[in-house]
């Protein structure tokens, strides 16, 4: 970053170029088979980009700031390349301690330009869930998305919660969230709640597991069985018995 006078739209074009020329087009058509939708991908291996992000971020923070990061972020997750999009979240992950309500819209609007499971769990599990469980009140986000006719929005209305999951808190929002939710037919929206609702299980049994009882009849089973991963096996006969 040697040009002071770069602008966030200068540096993101920059590192897309970067993506571009040191991706690899045999892993790129690799990538392609993790996915039903058409991915546009550069084909770079993730611990490679997370390294790209983590050594551009000093350098921007260091130079311009976090505001400045947090813009040319905003400029990579618009494009349609799935390393654009992840490079963004990788750019911010770690750091959302310290954003605010501003920075959690902004990163809630990106659900809008998700393409994929891919760059959707990137933002909805490293950049929105933890700011989730650092203000509790976020949360009530969730049951707006979930109405949402974007799948994303109602994906991310699961995925947003698992970092508090894991922490042993949202339940009562998880089951809210899971009644409001059980008889969506989208496949993405269904493994995410099943992700959800695993996540609450490993972390607190005591309560999910009855909750999991009660609603074993009506529950598709995918959901059933991707909640009950994790469980003993006695137990995860039970449910889906």
């Amino acid at each position: 970053m040697a040009n002071s006078n770069a602008t966030p739209s200068y540096i993101a074009d920059h590192i897309r170029r970067v993506l571009k020329d040191g991706g690899s087009a045999p892993h790129s058509e690799e990538v392609q088979h993790f996915f039903k939708e058409e991915i546009q991908s550069r084909g770079w291996y993730t611990a490679e980009l997370r390294k790209f992000a983590v050594r551009f971020r000093r350098s921007i923070v260091r130079e311009r700031g976090m505001d400045f990061l947090v813009q040319v972020a905003d400029q990579l997750f618009s494009g349609q390349i799935l390393e654009e999009k992840v490079m963004a979240v990788f750019l911010l992950e770690k750091q959302t301690k310290k954003f605010g309500d501003r920075e959690f819209q902004l990163f809630a609007s990106w659900l809008d330009r998700a393409s994929s499971w891919a760059d959707h769990d990137a933002l909805a599990h490293d950049l929105l869930a933890p700011m989730m469980a650092a203000k509790p009140a976020r949360s009530r986000e969730v049951f707006r998305w979930a109405k949402s006719q974007n799948r994303w929005r109602r994906r991310a209305a699961c995925v947003a919660l698992i970092r508090g999951a894991r922490e042993h808190r949202f339940f009562a929002e998880i089951v809210r969230l899971s009644n409001q939710l059980l008889h969506d037919e989208d496949d993405m929206v269904r493994k995410g709640l099943g992700w959800l609702l695993r996540e609450a299980a490993k972390a607190d049994p005591e309560r999910t597991v009855p909750y999991l009882m009660k609603i074993r009849q009506r529950a598709p089973r995918l959901v059933l069985r991707t909640a009950c991963e994790t469980l003993p096996k006695i137990t995860r006969n039970r449910i889906l018995l």
